[in-house]
């Protein structure tokens, strides 16, 4: 079988495929002894039919149409296996198929044209001596204190108020009934809010506890006081028939209390932690909040790294890898949904899907790209994984998940891809110069940019006009 090469873009090799006489003829062949096979023509036994009443009946271009798609399907095949091409994904048939049709004689040679996707060439231009910017992510010390008290406020006791009235942070004993009100001119009068009413009902009056006005509605109020607090269901309240609507609230305060916070002392931290002492209870809290940061600002020097190791790829991405990677991205995507309670079947509809596909495209090539750049990285440096590393590493997934099935194959797989990465962005970071910015900076450098571009773009609009009026 005669097969000739041809470079297209987007990572595609051209095929043009020369089917010899005789496999040309096998194939029409095979295809009439099957239609004879299964034909169920009256007056003529299953088997028995003549070959020119199953041409008259069924049509030649069926007959050919069912010869050509099993010579185009295994002339690619072959000519993959022949020309030694590592091809990924499907073939693309480069010909017009009703013109093969109408060119197709059995017994004659057939030539088709036909394209298959291959792993791209990747352009490496530099991928050492960088010099980039990263921002250094800081704790904030009072993040500390507010930790601590946290924990006080879960060990607080309620003690009775008296002499006062309600303020934020009390906890009150109510008595209420809501009603809708009924809007101006409306004929039907004030409905009663259906699960709008409750008696003895403990309420922490801290902001954001329920609909807004409700909680502020009760500061002030003395126990054995009633007063109607009008409030208005937010727009997005999950309750459809409630949400946006004005309504009135009968609140009779029964009791208040406020909170007795424990004394932050070395009792305190050894009743809400391991540690013996107040001091050694906030030293531990501080060290996990600069872990926390020491890992975002690690984060953020491999984020500059491979930003400005994406500036110096070419590579000539098929569509097949971009297909797979948003087949993976939105399988992800759905399984993180489904695992929070949501019905994906409502999300992922036939509509919404093709929307999704198109809308994840950036980010998959941008995906695909990190990785065939750090695989080139890997490729010409020599860099891998001892075996070592990667059995102590699933050894300790193992043990922190112990509760779970875990597929072994998988997890191999996930941690060699891991550690590889780790591996290589150290090596680049070594080889690079990293500068640490305060925390932000580049952020808001970036919105100082897009701003500039946006009010460059729109000078041309705000001069035309007067240059419209000289011209006139």
């Amino acid at each position: 079988m005669k097969v000739t090469q041809e470079k297209l873009p987007a990572s595609q090799i051209g095929l043009e495929i020369e089917i010899p006489p005789d496999m040309s003829k096998k194939a029409y062949e095979q295809v009439l002894q099957e239609f004879t096979r299964s034909a169920n023509i009256p007056g003529f036994r299953k088997g028995k039919v003549p070959r020119q009443v199953l041409i008259q009946r069924f049509g030649s271009s069926r007959m050919k149409a069912a010869a050509l798609e099993e010579l185009v399907q295994n002339g690619v095949r072959q000519a993959v296996e022949q020309e030694k091409i590592d091809a990924i994904g499907n073939f693309q048939l480069r010909s017009s198929f009703e013109d093969l049709v109408q060119q197709y004689e059995p017994g004659s040679v057939l030539t088709f044209s036909a394209a298959v996707d291959v792993q791209p060439e990747v352009k490496l231009d530099q991928y050492t001596g960088f010099n980039v910017q990263a921002e250094k992510a800081e704790y904030d010390p009072q993040q500390i204190d507010k930790v601590l008290e946290e924990r006080r406020a879960e060990l607080a006791t309620l003690i009775p108020v008296e002499g006062r009235a309600a303020q934020l942070g009390d906890t009150a004993v109510v008595d209420f009934s809501g009603r809708i009100v009924a809007e101006e001119g409306a004929e039907e009068e004030a409905a009663e809010i259906p699960g709008g009413q409750a008696e003895d009902f403990q309420v922490e009056l801290s902001e954001g506890r329920f609909i807004p006005g409700f909680i502020d509605g009760m500061v002030g109020m003395n126990p054995g006081e009633t007063r109607e607090v009008s409030v208005k269901f937010p727009e997005d309240y999950p309750q459809a028939d409630l949400a946006d609507k004005p309504a009135v609230f009968t609140i009779t305060v029964k009791e208040l209390k406020e909170k007795e916070l424990p004394a932050l002392d070395d009792d305190f931290a050894q009743e809400v932690s391991e540690f013996q002492t107040l001091a050694e209870l906030r030293a531990s809290i501080e060290s996990n909040f600069q872990k926390k940061a020491d890992s975002k600002t690690d984060a953020n020097k491999e984020q500059a790294i491979i930003s400005e190791l994406l500036k110096q790829i070419e590579v000539d991405l098929p569509m097949t890898l971009i297909d797979r990677e948003v087949d993976y991205m939105l399988t992800q995507t759905a399984i993180e949904l489904q695992n929070q309670g949501l019905d994906i079947k409502r999300l992922f509809t036939q509509d919404m899907i093709p929307q999704l596909r198109e809308r994840s495209q950036p980010e998959a090539v941008t995906r695909i790209k990190r990785t065939l750049a750090l695989g080139e990285v890997a490729k010409r440096e020599s860099i891998q994984i001892e075996p070592e590393a990667i059995e102590t590493r699933i050894k300790e997934v193992m043990e922190q998940y112990s509760d779970r099935d875990i597929d072994h194959d998988r997890l191999r797989t996930v941690v060699e891809e891991d550690l590889l990465k780790e591996k290589i962005l150290k090596w680049l970071e070594e080889r690079s110069t990293i500068e640490l910015v305060p925390e932000g900076s580049l952020t808001q450098s970036e919105e100082n940019e897009e701003l500039a571009s946006a009010e460059v773009t729109a000078e041309p609009e705000t001069a035309a006009p007067a240059e419209t009026e000289v011209s006139e």
